[in-house]
């Protein structure tokens, strides 16, 4: 199965970000793809530091709206990042949408892991998700669903291999600084390693952006990477290639959710 990746750095313009997410979602379907993935916020900037409230809108909203249109017209499923209203609240949620081929909502996934680090404080503008995963079936694979900071927490990745998933998709608006970009590549990398899935990883671009979106396989082996400017690229990814290496690399087999949770009953 081929899948696009659509890197692209959103304005606060969300008419604008739309037009260039259903014009990359074109390009993709130029290039193949079944599936596109969008960064993380690709609905409007985080920046400047703002209220995202006013911007937030439901799953029914004109933004999804559009994205379905785009996923209909040009047949293919498209991923991306919006930012959700949440009635009577001054946070959204930061949320992942999935539409299908036939412009239907297939889920949607709600960022768990907010961004409180290295000077920034998501938690002041978005609603942290309840925990609830998703994985949904797409020909003969199962895609996982996180989001940009989640990529730091092995439980969650570990958790949507364990219900299943083959691939892990990441929007994400990788903030760039000292390390980051060095970081980004190994964490995207080990997580599908150590859950011999393939992780794609679509980042925004542009000022405090580091680009670099990336598709690796089980083995951690790049099947095709991005650089710093706004681009779509492609790469195929292979149910028997799962498979192969999940026989070599047994890991998810040798996982033992029984000492964890001892050990977590110690750590109370």
């Amino acid at each position: 199965m081929r899948i696009a990746l659509g890197q692209f750095g959103a304005s606060v313009d969300k008419a604008a970000n739309l037009r260039r997410i259903v014009s990359m979602t074109r390009e993709a379907r130029a290039m193949g793809a079944e599936l596109v993935l969008f960064p993380e916020g690709a609905m409007v900037s985080f920046e400047p530091l703002r209220s995202l409230a006013p911007d937030g809108e439901p799953l029914d909203g004109p933004f999804v709206d559009g994205l379905s249109r785009a996923a209909r017209e040009n047949g293919l499923t498209v991923v991306a990042g919006i930012f959700e209203s949440v009635p009577g609240s001054d946070r959204v949620y930061n949320t992942i949408v999935v539409l299908g081929a036939d412009g239907v909502l297939i889920g949607c996934y709600r960022k768990i892991h907010l961004f409180d680090a290295f000077g920034h404080m998501e938690s002041e503008r978005i609603e942290p998700g309840s925990g609830d995963t998703l994985v949904f079936r797409q020909n003969d694979l199962s895609f996982g669903v996180q989001t940009c900071y989640d990529v730091r927490f092995p439980e969650l990745s570990g958790r949507l291999a364990a219900e299943g998933a083959d691939a892990i998709l990441l929007p994400a608006a990788w903030v760039h600084g000292l390390l980051k970009e060095s970081q980004w590549e190994v964490l995207v990398r080990a997580r599908a390693i150590e859950n011999t899935v393939y992780l794609a990883a679509a980042d925004q671009v542009g000022a405090g952006y580091s680009g670099s979106s990336m598709l690796v396989d089980p083995m951690g082996v790049t099947v095709a990477r991005a650089g710093e400017t706004e681009q779509v690229i492609a790469g195929e990814i292979d149910p028997q290639r799962v498979q192969a290496v999940r026989q070599k690399l047994p890991s998810r087999k040798h996982v033992r959710p029984d000492v964890y949770r001892r050990w977590a009953l110690v750590a109370r």
